[in-house]
C-alpha cells in the first residue's frame, strides 16, 4: 500500500482517475431509494484521497470546469433564449424571482450562522444544488485583496459546506415538490395533471389516444361499394379525429403506392396507417375485412430526428400546425412520435406548442418522411465528429468576455473565465439550434463535458482540499446541516405559494417551474413519477436554463456580499 500511495504522490494524474472511478460507483448507489450522484460521490472519494497529501496542479481543475460550463451553456441555451419570448416571459420572471429568494435566504441564513464567504459559498452550492458555484465562488476569492491565508481558509471551506448540505438539498427538494407541494396546494396532482392533458388535447381523450402515438400499419380490403369510384382522400376524411392514411394499393395482384387523388376501384386491398386506436374501432367499418397482406405491409419505413429551424411552425400548437393547409398536404403519411427539449421529452398532444430547437422525432413511409423533414428543419444524424473549432472558440471568446474587470467604487467587479464561458454556450448554444448545420457536439460528447468536466473539477478541488476537509467538517457538521435545511427548503415552498397563487399557473406544472428555477434534475423525476404523467416537464425546461445560469452567477454575488 505504501508503494501504491507513493505512486499517487508521484503522479497525481492518477489519483484524479482514481477519484473519478470511485467517485462516479459510490454515487450511483441508491440509499432509501436516493443516490448521492457523481459529484458528490466524487467529492467525498477526492477528500479521502487528499488525506495522502497529493499536490495537483491549479490549472487543471480550472480547464475542466471551463469545458463544463461552456457545455452546460451549450445544452440550455436554446431554453434560455426562447424563454425571453412574450409566451415564457412569465416563467422567466417566476424563475428570476425563486434564484433571488434562493441567494438571499442563503445569505441570511450564513450571516445568522456566522459563516465566512467560503462557506457561505458552499452552503449556496450545496443547498440549492448548483455545484458550479463552487467553482465561480472560488475564482471570485482569488480575485479578493485579502491575505493569502484568508483565501485558502475560505477556499477549502466551500466543499465542506457543499458535502454537508448537499444531501438535504437533492433529496429535501425532491420530497418537498413531489409529496408536499400538492398538499401545500391543495390539489390531486394525478387529477389535475388528467385534467390538463384532456385541455390541452382539445378533448377528453387521455395523452396515449391524442392522435400521436401508438401507429400502425394494417390491410383492408375494400368491401364498402359506395368509396368506389372515390379518391383516397375522400376515404381518408371519413375518420373522425384521426389522422390514417391509405399508403399503398393491392390491385389486380399488383401493389402501387396511393396518392391521395387515387381512385379507388372494386376489389382493392388497402394498406392503412395510422393509430393503432382508430384503425381498430373504425377501420372495418368504414372500409372492410381486415387481411393479411405481408408484402403490402412491407414498406421501407423510418423514424427520424429533425431540428425544428422552421420559423412559420414554431411558437405554433401541434393542433394549429395540422391545420395549416401547406401542412396537410406535405404531411400526409406522417406522424410526430416524439418531441424532446433541453433533454426532456414533452407530452405530446394537440395543445403542446413547438419551438425552435426542439427535437422532433417523425415517423413514416421513407417516401413521406423525405417530403417533410426539409421543409420542418435539419436532419440531426448521427456522427461521432464534435465541431471543435465550435468548442475551442466558443471557450477562448467567453474566456476573454469574462476575464474584463469593472471597478465599481474601488470593488473589482467581474464574471471571470468561468462566468464568461457560460454565457459564451448559452450564446453558442442558440446559435447552434437556430442554424444546426454547424457547431455539432454529439450527445455522448455533451454528457462528457458536463458530466466528466464537473466531476474532475471536483475531484481536484476534493484532492487539495482534503487536509483541512475533516477538521472543517467537525467544527461545522451540525451547524451546516440545519443551515442548509433552512437555505433548501424556504424557496421551495415559498416558490410553490408565488408559482400558484401569485403567477398563476396550473398546479399541473406548478411543481415543474419550481423544480427547473432551483435546477433539481431529481426532483423533476420524483414529481412526474407522483404525478403519473409527463406534464408537469411542460413547466421544467426555461425555468432550467434561468435558473442554472443565474444561480451559478450567485456564486460570485454571494462572496461580494459577504465580504
Amino acid at each position: 500500500m505504501e508503494w501504491f500511495f507513493d505512486t499517487l504522490r508521484k503522479y497525481p494524474e492518477l489519483a484524479v482517475f482514481l477519484t473519478l472511478g470511485l467517485g462516479y460507483w459510490i454515487g450511483a448507489k441508491k440509499i432509501f431509494g436516493f443516490n448521492l450522484g457523481a459529484v458528490t460521490g466524487t467529492l467525498l472519494v477526492g477528500v479521502l484521497v487528499g488525506q495522502l497529501d497529493i499536490t495537483i496542479a491549479p490549472i487543471l481543475k480550472q480547464v475542466f470546469f471551463l469545458l463544463f460550463l461552456f457545455g452546460l451553456g451549450y445544452g440550455v441555451g436554446p431554453q434560455f433564449f426562447r424563454g425571453m419570448k412574450s409566451d415564457g416571459l412569465p416563467q422567466v420572471i417566476f424563475a428570476v424571482i425563486i434564484c433571488v429568494i434562493c441567494l438571499l435566504v442563503t445569505w441570511a441564513t450564513a450571516v445568522g450562522f456566522g459563516f465566512d464567504a467560503g462557506t457561505g459559498a458552499g452552503l449556496l452550492a450545496g443547498a440549492q444544488t448548483i455545484s458550479a458555484v463552487m467553482g465561480v465562488a472560488t475564482d471570485t476569492i482569488n480575485g479578493l485583496g485579502v491575505d493569502a491565508a484568508t483565501k485558502k481558509k475560505w477556499i477549502d471551506s466551500i466543499p465542506v459546506a457543499y458535502a454537508v448540505c448537499y444531501i438535504f438539498g437533492t433529496v429535501g427538494s425532491a420530497w418537498l415538490l413531489a409529496s408536499l407541494g400538492p398538499k401545500l396546494m391543495g390539489v390531486d396532482i394525478v387529477k389535475e395533471c388528467k385534467e390538463y392533458e384532456a385541455k390541452m388535447s382539445g378533448s377528453n381523450d387521455s395523452m396515449e389516444l391524442s392522435g400521436y402515438r401508438k401507429f400502425t400499419a394494417r390491410a383492408y380490403k375494400l368491401d364498402h361499394t359506395e368509396h368506389v369510384g372515390k379518391t383516397v382522400a375522400e376515404l381518408e376524411s371519413r375518420f373522425v379525429e384521426a389522422r390514417v392514411f391509405v399508403e399503398r394499393i393491392r390491385r389486380d395482384g399488383q401493389i402501387i403506392d396511393a396518392e391521395s387523388t387515387t381512385v379507388l376501384q372494386t376489389g382493392d386491398v388497402l394498406g392503412i396507417t395510422g393509430r393503432h386506436d382508430a384503425l381498430v374501432l373504425q377501420a372495418a367499418g368504414i372500409i372492410g375485412t381486415e387481411v393479411e397482406d405481408r408484402d403490402l405491409l412491407s414498406l421501407p419505413a423510418e423514424i427520424v430526428e429533425v431540428v425544428l429551424t422552421n420559423k412559420n411552425l414554431a411558437g405554433k400548437t401541434v393542433k394549429e400546425i395540422s391545420e395549416l393547409e401547406a401542412v396537410r398536404q406535405m404531411g400526409r403519411g406522417v406522424f410526430l412520435r416524439k418531441v424532446v427539449r433541453g433533454g426532456h421529452e414533452m407530452p405530446v398532444n394537440w395543445g403542446l406548442k413547438l419551438d425552435r430547437g426542439d427535437r422532433l422525432f417523425i415517423l413514416g413511409a421513407k417516401r413521406d418522411v423525405e417530403r417533410v423533414i426539409n421543409k420542418v428543419g435539419y436532419v440531426d444524424r448521427a456522427t461521432e465528429q464534435t465541431d471543435m473549432v465550435f468548442v475551442g472558440f466558443g471557450i477562448l471568446l467567453g474566456g476573454l468576455f469574462g476575464s474584463l474587470v469593472l471597478t465599481v467604487s474601488g470593488i473589482p467587479i467581474t464574471l471571470s473565465t468561468s462566468g464568461g464561458a457560460l454565457i459564451s454556450g448559452l450564446i453558442f448554444g442558440y446559435l447552434r439550434s437556430v442554424h444546426p448545420t454547424f457547431g455539432r457536439v454529439p450527445e455522448p460528447v455533451h454528457w462528457f463535458l458536463t458530466s466528466v468536466g464537473l466531476t474532475a473539477f471536483v475531484a481536484v478541488v476534493g484532492i487539495t482540499s482534503g487536509p483541512g476537509f475533516v477538521q472543517g467538517f467537525q467544527q461545522l457538521g451540525a451547524k451546516l446541516f440545519v443551515a442548509g435545511i433552512i437555505a433548501t427548503s424556504v424557496p421551495m415552498i415559498l416558490g410553490v405559494y408565488i408559482a400558484r397563487y401569485i403567477f398563476k399557473f396550473h398546479p399541473a406544472i406548478v411543481l415543474g417551474v419550481c423544480a427547473g428555477a432551483r435546477t433539481t434534475t431529481a426532483a423533476i423525476g420524483q414529481i412526474t413519477e407522483t404525478a403519473k404523467s409527463q406534464v408537469p416537464a411542460l413547466g421544467y425546461t426555461v425555468p432550467y436554463a434561468i435558473g442554472n445560469t443565474l444561480l451559478i452567477i450567485w456564486g460570485i454575488v454571494i462572496v461580494m456580499l459577504m465580504t
